[in-house]
């Protein structure tokens, strides 16, 4: 597994530049014969803010403890959480199609698969940016204010970026074989939004229910982007380490079980 992840690196930068031409490709996909197309980017964040915040900030009345108990706190401690969420159900969502839906990528031509995944996780990455852009944006209208902190949210997101890919490389090859999993993971993606951080404060909850949102991935990255861009306080940096370690062996796990199935691909489709 070691030598398998030693060797992707390499592989990666040797094909970098059709790895860049898959994500343009599949971003550029999204809005295409949209009028104001790559614009959509920035104004989807800003529609979905808008209807969280009166779901939940205006019917609900919800308040985040801890905060001065404004509507505006709320919007981005909430927002926070859903984009995080968002990133990671995107490529949740869409990896159980990706050697499915290219078919001709197995067949007929000497492709790199493992790169469907990073693709993926390249895209969704990029709409995080786009979202991230729009939580700093209202963080200094509406309070005049950013911590320099922000700026280590790329590191507070990479490991999470780690954990994508090796799910997108497991559910991958395992939907090639097993369709059903395309089903199961929409409804994963929602639990995994509702049993986390994302839009419940763990620390209301009682304390024999805390530990299924502690165990949901999301949860831990959720919290420690907003230390960076709420609060302005450092990350947790022993947890982030140890986060880190676990998702790359997981990571050189994933990469392993893609590339023995592999051979089977092109029997199935």
């Amino acid at each position: 597994m070691a030598e398998s992840m030693s060797q992707l690196l390499p592989r990666v930068l040797q094909y970098r530049s059709l790895l860049a031409e898959l994500t343009k490709r599949e971003i550029l996909g999204r809005y295409r014969g949209a009028a104001i197309g790559l614009l959509w980017s920035l104004i989807s964040p800003f529609l979905m803010l808008m209807v969280y915040t009166l779901a939940f900030g205006y019917i609900l009345k919800s308040r985040w403890p801890g905060t001065s108990g404004s509507t505006t706190d709320f919007a981005l401690i909430l927002f926070t959480g859903l984009i995080i969420h968002g990133f990671f159900a995107e490529c949740l969502t869409r990896a159980p199609n990706l050697v499915l839906s290219n078919p001709s990528y197995v067949k007929r031509v000497v492709f790199p698969l493992e790169l469907l995944a990073c693709s993926t996780m390249l895209t969704a990455l990029f709409h995080l940016g786009m979202n991230a852009l729009v939580l700093i944006l209202l963080k200094w209208v509406w309070h005049g204010e950013l911590f320099w902190h922000t700026l280590l949210l790329p590191v507070v997101i990479a490991p999470l970026a780690i954990l994508a890919v090796a799910v997108g490389w497991f559910l991958s090859a395992l939907g090639v074989y097993l369709r059903d999993i395309g089903q199961i993971v929409g409804v994963l993606a929602a639990a995994m939004l509702f049993l986390s951080s994302a839009i419940v404060p763990v620390d209301s909850l009682p304390e024999s229910y805390r530990w299924v949102f502690y165990a949901n991935p999301l949860t831990m990255i959720i919290d420690q982007a907003r230390e960076v861009v709420i609060w302005g306080r450092m990350p947790d940096w022993s947890a982030l380490g140890l986060y880190t370690a676990c998702v790359t062996m997981l990571g050189a796990l994933a990469l392993a079980v893609f590339r023995r199935m592999r051979g089977g691909f092109g029997d199935v489709l």
